[in-house]
């Protein structure tokens, strides 16, 4: 029996390595029922009523959550999204369960023809996928997966399995998405950045026209009600650049079609790319793990550490914009690619995850968070979508300003991650007390923490539980810099070689993914502390 369907089946008694202390074991086994619940034998679904497939970040979030109920089915989790891999590299937002009918969901499978119109992408042939993407948060989810049960790991082979596969996963985004030039990757529709319908996309969808009502049937109104969902007008758009892109054979770059390097919609967000440099950090570790040495994959993180603030830090502000790749000339924009995006959205806290951003940006981030534009800690009790004193600004409809436990458990790891652990410590507590108080709900009202969306939803489940162990002996959370000088790897097996180390026979055999030489050169420095992302009203 797996250990989250022991946990439920069985009296809270007996202590065993992943439980967590004893005053927070109700609230444990509520969150393990949920991932039961959602566990169909291969993935978790984020909701059996709403979302009844495998989302892509979704289930990196729950692989955080799971390892410490059982690493064996977080391993599967992960492992399950990268069996449907594209051969291009990237990794669809959606894998759809062929058991489902196709009307329970909208999108469905025959609307993004993968298998057929991502051909020539290298799109599996054996199972139904989405076109688009999500936030890169799986490379920090394996590592941390790892880490839950080290020995496990490296006798399934579970990193260097999942090694090439998350190496070609970055090669995707920062070869065929760096469609601004200045090294970040870009989305190409807002369902890829996770948050839906935030204000930060107004401007570029603005520009589309949007497909006709009589052409789509949204599945996400039989859920929930009409004034908590992004518009019609809203939803016609996102249809009509999917569809665009599905027409285009889903291709990126220049020949891509529209536009210089493809379609009308192009931009660079900054959580987007922050979860990247996390996952870079990530990446080398593992790569350490199997025997790699180096510092190619370490400098390449720093590198885009530096494109980051280069491109989508904004003094002003006092925290990270979009960039609007597509737009014309504004603030910041002349010469650099497109404009920034004027509007606050937690999006551009996120970066505060990395390690290494200069000191008077990572206070600026704080000063803004506890600031009047998000309120934590003051008028807010989790971190709000969208700026507090923005026009477009409202507590239930989706990433259009209430709070959602992923973006409030990443911010969390980037306040413990520049010390500020008091700050950090009140977030964890309030994430907590709202994820049991609302019976792990989707999202809340940043002000009461009331739930709005669906209840048991898996990463609010999976990310309490990471939570209620991060006062535990090891969370995944400790970085490098921490350790002793000249401590060694001691969970490392004796013995082991470099016959465990990465190499291109085990990386995908398409050419589209062909072995970046640096990949195996890498060690990290910093560990990154967070895994992020976002999950939006109808994500697709």
């Amino acid at each position: 029996m797996d250990r989250s369907a022991q946990l439920i089946a069985r009296p809270a008694e007996p202590a065993v390595v992943y439980d967590p202390p004893r005053t927070r074991r109700s609230l444990h086994v509520r969150a393990a029922r949920v991932l039961e619940d959602n566990w169909t034998g291969r993935s978790t679904v984020p909701s059996h009523s709403l979302y009844p497939h495998q989302w892509s970040w979704d289930s990196a979030f729950i692989a955080i959550g799971l390892r410490h109920l059982s690493p064996l089915r977080a391993q599967t989790e992960l492992e399950t999204l990268l069996d449907a891999q594209w051969g291009d590299g990237r990794v669809p937002h959606i894998v759809f369960n062929p058991s489902v009918p196709l009307d329970a969901y909208f999108p469905s499978p025959d609307f993004w023809r993968s298998s057929t119109a991502g051909s020539t992408a290298g799109a599996p042939r054996t199972v139904q996928t989405s076109g688009i993407v999500q936030p890169p948060v799986h490379a920090l989810a394996a590592w941390l997966v790892h880490r839950a049960d080290p020995g496990l790991s490296r006798a399934r082979g579970f990193l260097a399995r999942m090694y090439p596969r998350l190496a070609a996963w970055h090669r995707y985004l920062l070869h065929r998405r760096d469609l601004g030039g200045g090294s970040l990757a870009s989305v190409v529709h807002p369902w890829e950045q996770g948050m839906d319908n935030s204000p930060c996309w107004d401007a570029p969808l603005s520009r589309i026209t949007p497909a006709p009502a009589r052409t789509f049937r949204r599945a996400d109104l039989d859920h929930g009600a009409a004034e908590d969902r992004p518009t019609d007008l809203d939803y016609g758009r996102y249809v009509r650049l999917a569809a665009d892109y599905r027409d285009r054979g889903y291709r990126d770059g220049p020949g891509a079609g529209r536009g210089v390097d493809g379609g009308e919609f192009a931009v660079e967000d900054p959580a987007f790319n922050a979860l990247l440099i996390a996952s870079e950090h990530a990446l080398a570790r593992i790569a350490r793990e199997l025997g790699a040495s180096g510092t190619a994959r370490q400098a390449r993180a720093e590198r885009l550490t530096a494109a980051l603030v280069e491109r989508l830090w904004d003094p002003a502000a006092e925290m990270f914009l979009c960039r609007d790749v597509r737009g014309e000339e504004g603030r910041g924009g002349a010469g650099r690619g497109g404009a920034l995006i004027p509007e606050r959205s937690v999006s551009g806290l996120i970066p505060l995850l990395l390690p290494g951003l200069p000191r008077e940006i990572t206070t600026a981030l704080v000063r803004t968070l506890s600031g009047p534009h998000f309120g934590l800690g003051d008028t807010t009790r989790l971190v709000p979508s969208y700026d507090l004193l923005g026009e477009a600004f409202d507590p239930h409809r989706y990433w259009r300003g209430p709070a959602w436990f992923n973006t409030s458990w990443l911010v969390e790891r980037g306040l413990r991650t520049h010390g500020e652990r008091a700050r950090a410590d009140a977030l964890r507590a309030t994430a907590l007390e709202l994820a049991e108080s609302t019976d792990f709900a989707e999202y809340v009202d940043p002000y009461a923490g009331e739930a709005c969306g669906a209840t048991g939803f898996s990463w609010t489940a999976a990310l309490a539980l990471d939570l209620l162990h991060s006062d535990t002996a090891d969370t995944g959370h400790t970085t490098d810099t921490a350790r002793p000088a000249g401590t060694t790897d001691t969970a490392r097996p004796a013995g082991t070689t470099d016959t465990a180390r990465p190499t291109d026979t085990a990386r995908p055999t398409d050419t589209a993914a062909t072995a970046d030489t640096t990949d195996t050169e890498v060690t990290a420095e910093a560990e990154v502390t967070t895994v992020t992302a976002v999950k939006g009203g109808d994500r697709g």
